[in-house]
């Protein structure tokens, strides 16, 4: 059963509410535009607003509910964060989508959520209190997303290790805002 939700996981991760939103919308394919990735913050730079929020919500909804899901059947919290990180690694290489995804922030905040809610109201904080200084937003997540391990190993050492290939995951997706920070060329708002 561990091994079917990790599959469901990844296919309901797979949905980009991005990309499905702007073509219901009318609008470009947010890979294409912006920064080009189907996310949240580059909907709020495309699309507005609106969409950028209900991209956000359908974003933390597919981290959240695969592990709601493995919780009710009482999974480990270990296997209950696997299944969260296969949702994850859906966002990041949706099947649907040629393999092109986001960048799983939104997705890993509702997997967080799900599994211990400290550890998202701690990553929530730390994104906010940074973007609010930097007003970028990707430098925020790379700050927020490692400060949970520390609380993780203390409270809930069971998530630590898929937690951690979480955060490793995370930063490799952000490589090329990593370059663009260095260079002092990353995307404000």
């Amino acid at each position: 059963m561990f091994w079917l939700l990790a599959f469901l996981a990844y296919l309901l991760g797979s949905l980009s509410f991005a990309i499905l939103l702007s073509r219901l919308a009318g609008g470009p394919d947010p890979r294409d535009g912006g920064s080009g990735n189907p996310g949240a913050s580059n909907m709020l730079r495309l699309a507005g607003k609106k969409l950028a929020i209900l991209t956000l919500l359908g974003d933390l909804s597919k981290g959240l509910l695969p592990v709601l899901v493995a919780a009710a059947w009482h999974f480990s919290i270990q296997q209950q964060a696997w299944i969260g990180l296969a949702a994850v690694v859906g966002h990041l290489y949706p099947v649907y989508f040629r393999f092109r995804g986001g960048k799983g922030v939104a997705t890993a905040a509702g997997m967080l959520l799900g599994l211990y809610p400290p550890a998202a109201l701690l990553a929530v904080s730390a994104w906010l209190l940074s973007f609010q200084l930097t007003r970028i937003s990707s430098l925020a997540a790379l700050i927020a997303t490692p400060l949970t391990l520390p609380l993780l190993a203390w409270q809930q050492p069971g998530a630590l290790l898929p937690m951690s290939a979480l955060c490793g995951l995370i930063v490799w997706r952000h490589r090329g805002n990593l370059r663009d920070l260095f260079a002092g060329r990353e995307r404000h708002f």
